[in-house]
């Protein structure tokens, strides 16, 4: 098995419990690993071959834009994406980073890192 990654895609949304998150928003980044067999693909050069990053790029902020009290809700709905959309992926984890979290400290950023299996 082989991965695909995308590394610290960047959101601006609403996420959270304090109604100033709502109206506010934060800065958010997203990490994705999916598992999947490129052996294929990398033979035959289709991108019909493969699992494309664009789409998985497109679930994350598309997910990313509905609001959630909580990361964990926005990562399983990403996971659910995932493997609703692309069925060559037989595993993924996301990591959900908020940036600077409102948590009454000096935290660069709170994660949620969640991983599933088909």
């Amino acid at each position: 098995m082989h991965q695909i990654l995308l590394e610290n895609v960047r959101v601006v949304t609403n996420h959270g419990c304090l109604r100033e998150e709502e109206l506010i928003g934060s800065e958010y980044r997203v990490d994705l690993s999916v598992t999947t067999d490129l052996t294929k693909s990398a033979q035959t050069d289709e991108l019909s071959d493969t699992v494309d990053y664009v789409s998985l790029n497109r679930i994350i902020v598309e997910e990313m834009a509905v609001r959630s009290k909580l990361l964990e809700q926005v990562a399983q709905r990403i996971l659910d994406r995932i493997f609703s959309e692309e069925p060559m992926v037989q595993r993924a984890q996301v990591k959900v980073a908020k940036i600077n979290p409102p948590i009454g400290g000096d935290v660069e950023k709170v994660i949620v890192l969640m991983a599933q299996d088909r």
